[in-house]
């Protein structure tokens, strides 16, 4: 069987596969470049709650569930620590529209069934105490957990390989041109390359760094500022997400992002203090697969080829509950909870949809999941870019203020996405 796409997904997906004695080949030019790099980790069926996504619920929770199983026999597998962590969530607000705004999530909180503890006074900040002053009252949920997405994705790749994955760096341009019995699309963003309704959602997200010495929230914080939800996501080896900004602009990661910087770090600091110290790491720009409905894409396209893509904000969260679903839906069961995920809720995608030209841009390399510029230093100046492809683009390369004819240049011929 083949797979397109080694983000963290897809390669769950083929590991598990291979476990069950299938031999799978996996197609991307740069595994792990995408989504998965610039996610921010949070296992949260409570706190990942929206109005209008009902059918997702059920399915968060089987995951979150089979998340601390998963984390220790992928580390058991591959070797490597995936950074799995029991961190509960407090969500608050800094102003009285905020603080409403959190009562009317709080009712939704409590429809996943789950732990939810509303808190006010001293108890909000014995909860979490760098909160800034003003903050009243909150929501804790104490089921929610965390991991680091960018060793999950390590972790998967070793786990995979050692269990007989082979991975292909070509890029694929139309299921027929793969050999194989069963094909299962997990690409990401680029699934919208096969006709699958999938869009990228631009989201920015910083990854700053605590000195030793320094005190980090032991809870991951999600706010409201001024009517703008962040949140603040720490790991044990001192690094601090604070993301993430959404929007719909394609998959331009070429503008908007100083001001989205700066409205993630006023925010932050807003709900946290101690965040204006620390150390400003990286800066992400990634694009989240969303679909029509926002709910993912996972079941059979026909009898060779199966969707397992457009997880929007839940991808890492979802890792080991679309795993298992897929790999039932390869022995032929009907997973029940995958059935409102269905595909063919948007109709069937149309024959050879893989490569046909849709539109001016039609034949640029756009699916571009994830970039990254690392800021090896304070800032000081204008940082060097390193920018990196997203998993379903090929041909990237480090990009050092080019020019404008080598931006066209490039924009012109580089390959298609898988």
């Amino acid at each position: 069987m083949a797979i397109v796409g080694a983000g963290s997904i897809g390669l769950a997906v083929a590991w598990r596969a291979a476990q069950a004695g299938a031999e799978v080949v996996v197609h991307d030019p740069e595994p792990g470049s995408g989504a998965s790099r610039v996610a921010a980790g949070m296992i949260a069926p409570v706190t990942e709650s929206h109005y209008g996504e009902a059918a997702l619920t059920p399915f968060m929770a089987a995951s979150a569930d089979a998340w601390p199983d998963f984390a220790r026999e992928l580390e058991a597998a591959s070797g490597v620590l995936v950074g799995f962590r029991d961190m509960p969530t407090i969500v608050v607000g800094v102003e009285d529209g905020d603080r409403a705004e959190v009562e009317r999530q709080t009712e939704l909180y409590r429809l996943t069934a789950r732990n939810v503890e509303v808190l006010t006074g001293r108890a909000v900040r014995t909860a979490e105490p760098l909160l800034n002053h003003r903050v009243r009252a909150g929501v804790l949920a104490t089921e929610d957990r965390a991991v680091d997405p960018r060793a999950v994705h390590a972790a998967l790749l070793v786990a995979a390989e050692r269990a007989g994955v082979r991975i292909e760096a070509g890029a694929v341009r139309e299921p027929g041109e793969i050999d194989a019995d069963q094909v299962v699309i997990a690409a990401g963003c680029g699934s919208a390359r096969f006709g699958l309704p999938v869009r990228p959602v631009r989201g920015v997200v910083l990854r700053l760094r605590a000195a030793a010495d320094q005190a980090v929230p032991r809870t991951t914080v999600r706010g409201y500022v001024k009517g703008h939800s962040v949140y603040i996501v720490t790991r044990e080896n001192g690094e601090v997400v604070v993301g993430a900004t959404s929007d719909e602009r394609g998959f331009d990661r070429t503008t908007g992002t100083a001001g989205a910087v700066h409205d993630l770090l006023r925010r932050s600091i807003e709900l946290v203090p101690e965040t204006a110290e620390y150390h400003l790491d990286e800066i992400s720009v990634g694009f989240r697969p969303g679909t029509p409905d926002n709910l993912p894409l996972i079941g059979r396209l026909d009898a060779r080829t199966i969707a397992a893509t457009g997880h929007y904000r839940n991808g890492i969260a979802l890792i080991p509950a679309t795993a298992t679903a897929v790999a039932e839906v390869l022995r032929g069961g009907d997973p029940g909870l995958i059935r409102a995920f269905d595909p063919a809720r948007f109709g069937r995608p149309a024959p050879g949809a893989a490569g046909r030209a849709d539109g001016p841009d039609s034949g640029k390399t756009e699916a571009l999941e994830g970039s990254m510029q690392r800021l090896d230093a304070p800032f000081s100046g204008a940082p060097e870019s390193n920018v990196h492809g997203g998993s379903d683009k090929s041909g990237a390369g480090d990009v050092r203020r080019r020019s404008e004819s080598d931006r066209s240049s490039e924009d012109g011929s580089v390959e298609e996405e898988t």
